[in-house]
């Protein structure tokens, strides 16, 4: 019989940390772009779907930048699904990562698994970890989900047993989804039942792909022999499977730098990915026809991805790549889905042994037999049977036994909308602290002023919320929450109107001279944008109770920013004077001390730039792909090659 129970994982690793409590106004830093010349050359289908709603912002989330690099014992949250032949543990305070897949029979880990929790800035807003099943819905990139907590609770499975439910609101789009996981009784594979729902009355787009960590040398086997190349340079091209450029491409460490490879299943083609060893075992992913895309990214051989794969996980323990499978050929489109719809689909994740010749043979013989090998485990008919079974009886099924709570934004949205989502119940006793505010809105039409000083709650962005703002009665707090709204949906001298409405009321002022400054700065006014930074910095630090966390986590998010515009325009002096007011705690992080690092030079300090250098800073938060400390060394220590420590570098050197 299958088990489902209750666990907690200790595991070595950085708290997440609070939110950044600055809305993020700016636009979405995304690497996965292609210019006119590239798209006219794509499949029309393609084309249409890379354009179609792309993401500019990461609004109503905020940005999750608030750990460290410092590790102790961490306590994790898990459930654990178990038959005969798995043992499947599952993290829902984490997105519903599945962290390990373990075989029974053959002692295997079919998955990377992290030894340590170690946040890093790959999610669209921020915080997210590597290894394991990661689902991701949303828009290109890692979930906003990546570090949140989901709802979970048992449900029947359709052969009677027990399958775990998760299920949250993405805010991005504004669409709920489930993932129903369960072990059919001595079954070598887990079963995923994913759906996602569009209530709205209009189409949505839709981005998902299930991403799975597995050991790095590995040889990654699909079904195609050509795929769509996605590299440092950001163009997207087919090239030849496996073979490409003079080297087999489907092994990992045979790339020398990070690179993505959406593969080009041929239409009819059984929807399957695997990642093998040399003895020809490993996993293999499967699933229904409707999640038609299967890709393999790479971190490669090179010195940038080797110091990424130590800072994700513990040097020494091993570098992984992800096989991965999504609704479209690539990860740059978006998918529409009809008002009330919904799109589900049926994964299935297992061991596969081939023989150990198999390895060796021709790329046609290798996908073939391993095609065989799966059909032999768990026939393609099989995968469409279960899917038809749990549509039809298990996915509305009501949830029983709550496991994990998440947030309570479903709960408010199904209270302003009244839909009913049979199978995903957003309990209004979830809603918090954080949806209050947005609630009495609803309810009264009146938006309330903050009981006590501190920086503004979230803003809901969507069309419907932004409608009641301009209706409410026009207090401070309604003003910059309306204008925050407006500059999400691209009205921005209408949001400019608004905050500067609120800041001739408003008892605190830094939060809407920030939001201006960033609009400053977006209509090219760099010497405004500094002085409103600076205003803002000074009003805060006028504002500011006590050291708490919450006001020490504004005064590091407003006070980096504030640098930063200062540093811009070459005003040193006044960005020193930002930088002294900082908390020592605060100082002494290595993202600030950069930070320090910029400044001494712009103040022509270069040996002390060069000592922060010596002493060593590890940037927390550090981006994918970001160049920055690069830039600054060759300041520093022109014709120097780039310390090791702080070669994160994911191209060649121009």
């Amino acid at each position: 019989m299958t088990e489902i129970r209750r666990e907690v994982l200790t595991l070595p690793g950085a708290p997440t940390g609070p939110a950044n409590p600055l809305p993020p106004l700016r636009p979405l830093d995304e690497t996965h772009e292609l210019d006119e010349r590239t798209r006219a050359g794509l499949p029309l289908d393609m084309a249409r779907q890379v354009g179609y709603r792309p993401l500019r912002s990461v609004l109503p989330e905020r940005i999750r930048d608030g750990y460290g690099r410092a590790r102790a014992p961490l306590d994790l949250d898990a459930i654990v699904i178990e038959n005969e032949r798995l043992r499947v543990t599952v993290l829902p305070g984490l997105g519903g990562r599945v962290v390990s897949l373990f075989h029974k029979p053959s002692e295997r880990e079919l998955l990377y698994r992290n030894p340590v929790f170690q946040p890093a800035n790959f999610a669209l807003n921020g915080a997210w970890f590597s290894g394991g099943i990661e689902w991701n819905i949303g828009a290109t990139g890692h979930t906003t989900l990546s570090c949140a907590p989901l709802h979970a609770a048992r449900v029947t499975a359709p052969d009677g047993g027990e399958m775990l439910r998760m299920w949250e609101w993405e805010r991005l789009r504004d669409l709920p989804f489930q993932v129903d996981l369960w072990l059919p009784a001595d079954s070598d594979f887990l079963y995923v039942g994913v759906r996602v729902r569009n209530p709205h009355e209009k189409p949505a787009p839709v981005y998902w792909w299930s991403n799975i960590a597995v050991p790095e040398d590995r040889r990654v086997v699909v079904p195609a022999d050509e795929a769509w190349h996605f590299g440092y340079e950001r163009t997207l091209r087919t090239v030849p499977v496996p073979d490409h450029g003079g080297v087999d491409r489907t092994r990992p460490l045979n790339s020398t730098y990070p690179a993505d490879y959406f593969y080009e299943v041929p239409d009819g083609r059984r929807r399957w990915i695997a990642a093998l060893d040399d003895t020809g075992h490993g996993l293999v992913q499967t699933s229904t026809d409707l999640l038609r895309g299967r890709k393999l990214f790479v971190w490669g051989s090179g010195p940038g991805g080797r110091r990424w794969q130590e800072w994700l996980t513990e040097p020494g323990t091993g570098g992984y790549a992800e096989i991965q499978a999504g609704l479209a050929r690539t990860q740059l489109e978006h998918v529409r889905l009809e008002a009330e719809g919904e799109f589900s689909w049926l994964e299935a994740y297992g061991p596969l042994s081939t023989s150990r010749e198999a390895a060796g043979t021709a790329w046609g013989a290798v996908t073939d037999e391993v095609e065989r090998r799966l059909a032999q485990a768990l026939p393609r008919a099989d995968v469409d049977a279960a899917h038809e079974a749990w549509r039809t009886g298990c996915a509305d099924a009501e949830p029983g036994e709550r496991l994990a709570v998440g947030s309570g934004w479903g709960a408010l949205e199904l209270r302003r909308t009244g839909w009913k989502l049979p199978g995903t119940p957003f309990d209004e006793s979830t809603l918090g602290e954080a949806q209050a505010p947005w609630r009495e809105l609803l309810d009264s039409g009146d938006f309330p002023e903050q009981r006590r000083v501190g920086p503004p709650g979230p803003t809901l962005v969507a069309p419907a919320w932004r409608d009641m703002l301009e209706t409410a009665p026009a207090r401070p707090l309604t003003e910059y929450h309306l204008g925050v709204a407006q500059w999400h949906a691209g009205d921005r001298a209408q949001a400019e109107r608004s905050w500067e409405r609120a800041l001739e009321l408003a008892p605190s002022a830094w939060p809407l001279l920030r939001c201006m400054a960033v609009a400053d700065e977006a209509g090219g006014h760099p010497e405004r944008a500094a002085d409103r930074y600076a205003a803002a910095f000074d009003d805060l630090c006028a504002e500011r109770r006590h050291d708490g966390e919450m006001w020490v986590a504004a005064t590091a998010a407003l006070g980096r920013e504030a640098v930063a515009a200062l540093l811009a325009v070459g005003r040193a002096q006044t960005a020193r004077s930002v930088w002294d007011r900082l908390h020592a705690s605060t100082r002494a992080q290595g993202r600030f001390r950069l930070i320090e690092a910029q400044l001494l030079a712009a103040e022509g300090d270069m040996a002390g730039a060069r000592a922060a250098f010596d002493a060593g800073f590890e940037v927390a938060d550090l981006r994918e792909g970001a160049e920055s400390i690069g830039e600054l060394w060759e300041t520093v220590a022109p014709g120097e090659p780039l310390p090791a420590r702080h070669d994160f570098r994911m191209r060649p050197e121009a």
